[in-house]
């Protein structure tokens, strides 16, 4: 018998370093199971077959691959199965199939994808020719389908239909349609055709036409010469969005408190649309556990409230292909109450419905009806569970299982716990589901049974088969699903029944068997199981292949490899049957195989040590009865990369220069790149370094250079590296003596280290110190390593003073001991001495047994052993392991044991927390450790079984109470009792519209304890209570809610205590309710007394209603400062008080004599009213204003401690000193301070607003130094701002106004380099020197003169008008009256004076003159009529009245008689 198969290799091209080592299957090149031709140690990722042992055990940073890469897969598929369980002795000659790829330590290159197919194939049912065009014309393959449309395949009517078939094949493969079973005569439609090259169907509407007319069942055939593939049944269907049918809805009228659905009755869509409520005004109903949406669409309504009447109610329905909504008639419901005012403040009252008059009843069930019900699902899909209830107060749902407990990874609950939905249902889902709806009146519940149907699934789906000539093989097609699903075989889309009869082939029910298959045996299989619920068809095509062998990888390929790493060497092949293959060197000499080759069965070489002479040309030769086939790989050897010269610790000053050496030794055909790291990061060479091909030098060192310097040297093969650590000193003082002037160095490294005096348990250790470096030796540490446990890991194993050079270590038995010395100084320590010779001492028994010996459960049913391993030099003897002894605890049976290598051992299948003793014994090959000690562990926990009964709750204050329980029984605890635990949760606040948070609090109470106080509640609350054992596993059942109301409370402080002065007589108090009001506050409580230094005043309180928030005290006198105590009250009694004090008065400048040299006078920081918004520490300074004084007296300065914006005047002299008034925003604090020498932070400027500030500094920082600016305010809460290098200024944003701040600036890299702390105040949010202008002197004297003058206008007005005037008489009216003008004899002057000239830049007439100006009180314009009556010399007679014409109006001219100027000029 001939068999196929697909050879090829499985490893990388050698250029990796040994992998670790694997189980000893894969390690042989054998799969775990021999009797598969699949290869389980190897697995699929990202396109590549990748062995599982490569993940585990290959070196990762060893090497980058250089592979040439050949585009080819192989056409074999997994025959292996099949071929090994036919019947039939094997005949001589025929060798036994082994595994197919294995591969160890590398990734393959690509082409190795096409050697190991079959293996892919195997595991996904997939089958690819090779890609390579000279196989692929001669490879024949019958059709498979690669893609179709679904089954139920909905389209929308407004596209084109369009129904996907696409299959390959070689030749490529024809396609034909049936629908509804009959052939579908595409020819014949022109709105159908066919896409080119493909079976894909589509129907065009463009030119007219209804999609429904195509609807049905569609199924598409692809053929060629070998077979015929069939798709899926896919069933055609157009979407469909009917219109709501027209009603006309009355008005739902109910009862408050009942019960309501709301029936929504969609149309029915296909698929269905997505149901939801909403208003009329297209705003969403708000659902909660009383009012939410079934699944069905209806709205549900557990009772009816008031507040539901408040909005109508429309169900909508939104259809997926159409993208629409349609909107049904709005239910408008019409709420009978007994109490018909919607009060808000009843809503989330404890006692809501009997406030409204609503009698309470026990649940109901409005979906579904009655007590039980039962459902049906489909294995896969979602099961949902709904219960909805009726019922006052609403019903809280809850659900559970018969027998069992909810699926927790697949259980969720929906729609405020009325539906329970489980994903992925499976056969164990089935069972007895309630639900049980509960409020205070009492309980029912509701049985649904749940029955979980399937339809088919695949257990074993047919995959394609390919075989050899004269091959058996099988196609197998298992299905399971409830009811059990039949099995229909069809051949080329035929009846198997129908075919024409094959002796080579026998069906046996879901198992087609092929014996002694020819080339006629060609052809494509169909598996059809289906039953009540669903079908599944697949294809499998049978392919007989005679195909000589073939190379599938690049030709003449060039393998490098690293000298003494290990690699494999592959060679892909194809053909049918299987070739052999065999592997030459040099085209000569025999086969390669033993010693340090190694063939695999797949045909793959390794080499397990590369050595120069393995290097050449390897051959490898692959023949069968048709043919062979042979290609070459070529393996270069190459020397490692080794650093020769690595880098050595340094300690360096802080600006000297430091080199680090890094020479390498590479093979010079590979490119060599010398990069390097510094903390293992990659190293960025700035302008202060120079990097060389052998060294990196750093010029002028500073405190960041500090670290690990690592050198890499790498090649596109390997790698080597070596790292360094720089240490920088900052600048010492300069040295008082020659001897201290010497530079200091770590020490030489220690040298010619000898062993003498060798002992069974000691040795004595000789050393010649090397260089101190001047700096003394203090200290010599001696380290050793054991080739065994850990091999190229040292171990400190003394210390000795620097004194010596001699000393005798003691050693333990069994350890292949190797010695260095490190020498230390001040400075440092040296480079390890060169290691010493090697000395082994002779073996023994354990002396000891491990420590640490636990025994703990991991799980409920077992018991984890563990203990601290010994180490090397607690061996004692080779094959180090542990006896692990365990029993029953006074039980008195035979111990358990088990010999164990590692560190822990599980014993499986214990009771639930039971004692055990434990022994842990050490075991070496020269025998036992001492007898070890006795250990009680126990086995694991489970979840406590019972919850604390008869839970008793006391109150004991407004913030806490008292428990008491009884104990649960030892036997429900199932573990260690840790603690009763009480969660307890703030259901609501007694206070209406006051929102509490419920998040959930616990207290335990440790120990078997059956009592316990929990403390720290808000007064005037309700709260809930449930209580639980815990033990080492976790929570038990909860134990029954238990409801507790808290008594009211005193109330916490009250917030933002604000004292304003605004001036120098009054205060005013602000502030800010309670946040926790602990009860119903009943008003406020103000205590304040006056003082003055150190006498203090009379103590005045103050009661106020609930509501005032605001006070204004009247000072006594404008010197004494006031101590303010506010507290809250409720009838409990007055809570927290918040103390605060007023600012402190201004202070008036006082002159004080000066020598002449005296500074100008200066005025400190202004702006603000009180001295404490711009008070600084001692060391503090304001820029000030300088303002001159009379020069009778010297200068005077007023200092930055009390500032003060009023005119501040003295009664000893007559000089008075004014200050400058500035705005709040530009109020300045400042540090005046000189620049240091050192690194320091001085001149912080403050620049204040109501709620912000402008921060700058200086400082003597290098560029790039990070800072921070920390404030405080008066309530102690402490802020920090980070500042980037070179930010300044900076703004604090979130400052409260009028509140003081205490500020500094600080290095963020040493926080011990900060500023003087300054001190500061934000200006209220009116500033605090806005004094009331009603009460202020200059105001008040200002009005006083304003009302003067208008006082004395007035009585000028009324004696012109009553007296009248004498006018000139002028023979020309129209003549203006210039100011020249004499006066006339009677003694009376013309109105027409200098005031009423035109004013320059007055405007003119159109020819230039400047327009007319005429008196107000011009004759013609007093009198009745249109005449005036006058006396012989023309003064006015008899009473007037004032004419305005509409051209007075119009013009420029204003009356005088109002005009308070000429007024005045006429009292002149």
């Amino acid at each position: 018998m001939r068999r196929l198969a697909a050879r090829g290799a499985a490893a990388d091209a050698g250029e990796a370093a040994a992998p670790a080592a694997h189980s000893a299957d894969c390690a042989q090149g054998r799969s775990p199971r021999p009797r598969r031709l699949i290869d389980l140690c190897a697995i699929w990722d990202t396109g590549v077959f990748v062995s599982a042992a490569y993940w585990k055990g290959a070196s990762s940073g060893v090497t980058r691959r250089r592979l040439n890469e050949a585009e080819t897969l192989s056409s074999v598929r997994e025959a292996q199965l099949q071929r090994l369980e036919a019947a039939g002795p094997r005949g001589p000659g025929r060798r036994e199939q082994g595994p197919g790829l294995r591969m160890a330590g590398q990734q393959p290159p690509p082409w190795v994808h096409a050697a190991f197919l079959f293996c892919l194939l195997s595991l996904s049912g997939a089958i690819e020719i090779p890609m390579d065009p000279s196989i692929q014309n001669e490879l024949s393959q019958p059709p498979t389908i690669t893609k179709q449309s679904v089954k139920d395949h909905i389209v929308d009517p407004r596209d084109n239909i369009l129904i996907e078939c696409e299959a390959k094949g070689n030749p490529a493969p024809s396609f034909h349609w049936t629908r509804n079973s009959r052939f579908f005569n595409i020819a014949k439609d022109p709105r159908v055709s066919m896409r080119r090259r493909s079976g894909t169907l589509v129907i065009d509407f463009r030119s007219g036409g209804r999609p429904e007319e195509y609807e049905g069942e569609y199924q598409c055939f692809a053929r060629n010469k070998f077979g015929t593939a069939l798709s899926n049944r896919i069933r055609l269907q157009v979407s469909k969005s009917p219109l709501w049918p027209k009603e006309n809805l009355d008005p739902v009228v109910v009862q408050e408190g009942a019960p309501l659905t709301l029936q929504c009755n969609p149309p029915p869509g296909l698929p269905s649309p997505v149901i939801f409520w909403m208003s009329s005004s297209m705003e969403p109903i708000t659902q909660d556990k009383r009012v939410s949406q079934g699944h069905n669409g209806d709205l549900y309504f557990s009772n009816v409230m008031l507040q539901d009447m408040q909005t109508d109610y429309s169900c909508n329905a939104r259809f997926h292909f159409t993208h629409t909504i349609q909107q049904k008639n709005p239910f408008n419901l019409k709420v009978l109450t007994n109490h018909p005012y919607n009060d808000s403040s009843l809503r989330n009252h404890p006692d809501m419905y009997s406030a409204r008059g609503v009698a309470e009843r026990t649940p109901s069930f409005m979906y579904p009806q009655g007590t039980a019900s039962s459902q049906m699902v489909l294995r896969g899909m979602d099961l949902l569970l709904e219960c909805i209830a009726s019922g006052v107060p609403t019903p809280d749902i809850a659900w559970y299982k018969k027998g069992g407990d909810l699926p927790s990874d697949k259980a969720k609950f929906e729609n405020f716990n009325k539906a329970l939905r489980i994903t992925n249902v499976s056969e164990e889902d089935s069972g007895e589901y309630f639900c049980l709806a509960s409020n205070k009146m009492g309980s029912i519940r509701h049985t649904i049974s749940v029955r979980v149907k399937a339809a088919p699934y695949w257990l074993d789906e047919p995959k394609n088969l390919i075989l050899a000539p004269g091959e058996d093989g099988r196609l197998v097609c298992r299905a399971n699903g409830n009811p059990k699903p039949t099995v229909q075989w069809m051949v080329n889309g035929e009846p198997l029944q129908s075919a024409p009869p094959n002796p080579n082939r026998e069906v046996a029910g879901d198992t087609i068997i092929f014996r002694d298959t020819q080339i006629s045996s060609r052809a494509v299989y169909q598996c059809n199981t289906s039953n009540e619920h669903g079908y599944l068809l697949a294809n499998a095509f049978v392919s007989v292949l005679d195909v000589p062998p073939r190379m599938l990888s690049a030709r003449n390929q060039l393998i490098r490899v690293i000298l003494y790493n290990r690699t494999r060497l592959d060679c892909p092949f194809f053909g049918s049957p299987i070739p052999t293959l065999r592997w030459f060197k040099n085209g000569q000499g025999s086969n390669l195989d033993g010693g340090n080759y190694h063939v695999y069965e797949n045909g793959s070489l390794e080499i397990k040590m590369i050595r120069k002479e393995d290097q050449g040309i390897y051959t490898c030769v692959a023949t069968n009865i048709l043919g062979k086939a042979e290609n070459q790989v070529r393996l270069e050897v190459k020397d490692p990369t080794r650093i020769y010269r690595m880098p050595e610790d340094q300690v360096a000053k802080r600006g000297t220069t430091v080199q680090l050496e890094c020479r390498v030794k590479h093979d010079p055909s590979l490119k060599l790149t010398v990069s390097w790291l510094k903390d293992d990061e990659p190293l960025y060479i700035g302008n202060r370094m120079k990097k060389e091909e052998d060294s990196l030098t750093i010029f002028g060192v500073a405190e960041r250079d500090q670290g690990s310097y690592t050198c890499v040297a790498s090649t596109e093969l390997d790698q080597d590296l070596a790292k360094a650590y720089l240490t920088v000193l900052a600048d010492q003082a300069t040295p008082t003596n020659r001897l201290a002037a010497l530079p200091k160095g770590r020490p030489d490294r220690p040298r010619d280290l000898e062993l003498t005096d060798l002992a069974e348990r000691s040795v004595r250790l000789t050393w010649i110190p090397g260089d101190d470096n001047n700096s003394p030796i203090t200290d010599y540490v001696v380290q050793f390593e054991e080739d065994q446990f850990q091999p190229g890991v040292w171990h400190d194993h003394s210390k000795f003073p620097g004194s010596v050079n001699s000393a005798v270590l003691r050693l333990s038995p069994y350890v292949n001991y190797q010695f260095r010395v490190i020498a230390i100084n001040e400075v440092g320590s040296s480079h390890p001495s060169l290691p010493s010779e090697r000395y082994r001492t002779s073996g023994a028994p354990p002396e000891s047994n491990p420590s640490d010996v636990k025994g703990e459960g991991t799980r409920k049913n077992n018991m984890e052993i563990t203990w601290t391993p010994m180490n090397a030099t607690s061996a004692f003897g080779p094959n180090l392991r542990y006896i692990v002894k365990w029993r029953r605890r006074e039980t008195r049976e035979t111990w358990n044991n088990a010999t164990v290598w590692g560190s822990r051992y599980v014993v499986g299948q214990t009771p639930v927390y039971v004692p055990y003793e434990i022994r842990v014994q050490a075991e070496n090959d020269f025998g036992k450790g001492p007898e070890p000690d006795t250990v009680i562990g126990y086995s694991g926990e489970d979840y406590p079984r019972a919850a604390p009964t008869d839970v008793k709750i006391r109150v004991l204050n407004s913030t806490a109470i008292s428990l008491q329980w009884n104990r649960v029984y030892s036997d429900t605890v199932q573990g260690q009792l840790r603690e009763y635990r009480a969660y307890y949760w703030r259901e609501s606040s007694l206070l209406k519209g006051l929102w509490v948070s419920q998040k959930r609090q616990q207290a335990g109470f440790p120990g078997d304890r059956l009592r316990g106080v929990v403390s720290r509640l808000f007064p005037y609350s309700n709260y809930k209570l449930e209580m639980v054992v815990v033990n080492g596993r976790g929570d038990g059942p909860r134990s029954e809610t238990k409801e507790f109301t808290t008594p009211e409370g005193v109330p916490s402080a009250p917030r933002r205590f604000r004292v304003r002065q605004p001036n120098l007589e009054t205060i005013n108090l602000e502030w800010d309710h309670p946040e926790h009001p602990n009860g119903i506050l009943t008003g406020y409580t103000l205590k304040y007394v006056a003082f003055n230094g150190t006498k203090v005043g009379k103590q005045i309180v103050e009661n106020f209603s609930p509501n005032q928030t605001k006070f204004t005290v009247q000072r006594a006198d404008p010197v004494s400062r006031y101590r303010f105590s506010l507290s809250a009250r409720t009838q409990v009694g007055s809570g927290e008080a918040v103390t605060e004090e007023s600012p402190a008065p201004p202070k008036e400048a006082t002159p004080t004599a000066a020598p002449p040299t005296s500074p100008p006078t200066t005025v400190g920081a202004t702006g603000t009213v009180s001295s404490t918004e711009a008070t600084a520490t001692a060391a503090t300074t304001t820029e000030a204003t300088t303002v001159p004084t009379t020069p009778t007296v010297a200068p005077t300065t007023i200092t930055a401690a009390t500032v003060a914006t009023t005119t501040a005047t003295t009664a000893a002299t007559t000089t008075t000193t004014t200050t400058t008034e500035s705005p709040p925003t530009t109020t300045r604090t400042k540090i005046q301070e000189s620049a240091p020498d050192e690194q320091s932070i001085w001149n912080v400027t403050v620049l204040p607003n109501s709620k912000w500030a402008n921060i700058t500094w200086k400082h003597n920082f290098g560029p790039g130094t990070d800072f921070v600016v920390e404030y405080i305010d008066s309530n102690h809460t402490k802020k920090t701002v980070p500042v980037k290098a070179q930010a300044q200024p900076i703004q604090l944003t979130d400052l409260y106004p009028g509140m003081t701040y205490t500020l500094r600036v600080y290095s963020r890299d040493n926080e011990g380099v900060s500023s003087t702390a300054i001190t500061f105040m934000t200006s209220t949010a009116y500033t605090n020197n806005q004094a009331d202008i009603a009460t202020q002197g200059w105001f008040i004297g200002l009005m006083c003169a304003i009302a003067l003058l208008v006082l004395i206008l007035l009585i000028v007005c009324f004696i012109k008008r009553s007296r009248g005037g004498k006018y000139p008489v002028r023979e020309k009216k129209d003549v203006p009256l210039g100011p020249e003008d004499p006066k006339e004899e009677d003694g009376s002057f013309d109105y027409s004076d200098e005031d009423n000239k035109p004013l320059q830049g007055s405007q003119t007439s159109l020819d230039g003159t400047i327009k007319q100006q005429e008196s107000d009180d011009s004759l013609v314009d007093y009198g009745e009529g249109g005449e005036g009556q006058f006396n012989e010399d023309g003064s006015f007679i008899g009473q007037y009245t004032v004419k305005k014409d509409k051209e007075e109006t119009e013009g420029n001219e204003s009356s005088e008689a109002t005009s308070p100027v000429n007024a005045i000029y006429s009292l002149a």
